[in-house]
């Protein structure tokens, strides 16, 4: 699994399942009910060395990304290819842990 993804698993376990949980039983409207939730995950997240590098590195993939994701609220299946790209983005950052 990705670095970044593990990092956060880790260190923010409780603010990312409770922002999954959101998401999944919000289909329609998680984009707003689940903002708060959202904020919280990149707050615990926005400490970790590695994951900032991933966020300098790797923003415009992820801003492309959280752009489809406002677009197609309803419809999140069609930003597998957005996903995939801020993840292989992730992937190739240099981690000195």
């Amino acid at each position: 699994m990705q670095a970044a993804l593990e990092i956060t698993a880790k260190y923010c376990r409780n603010e990312l399942e409770e922002y999954g949980q959101c998401v999944s039983s919000k289909p329609g409207s998680w984009q707003q009910d689940c903002h708060l939730l959202k904020v919280k995950v990149a707050q615990c997240t926005s400490s970790h060395p590695v994951i900032q590098k991933i966020r300098s590195q790797c923003a415009e993939p992820f801003l492309a990304f959280e752009q489809c994701l406002k677009e197609n609220q309803s419809s999140v299946e069609n930003c597998s290819k957005h996903v995939t790209d801020f993840l292989r983005c992730a992937e190739n950052v240099k981690h000195s842990d």
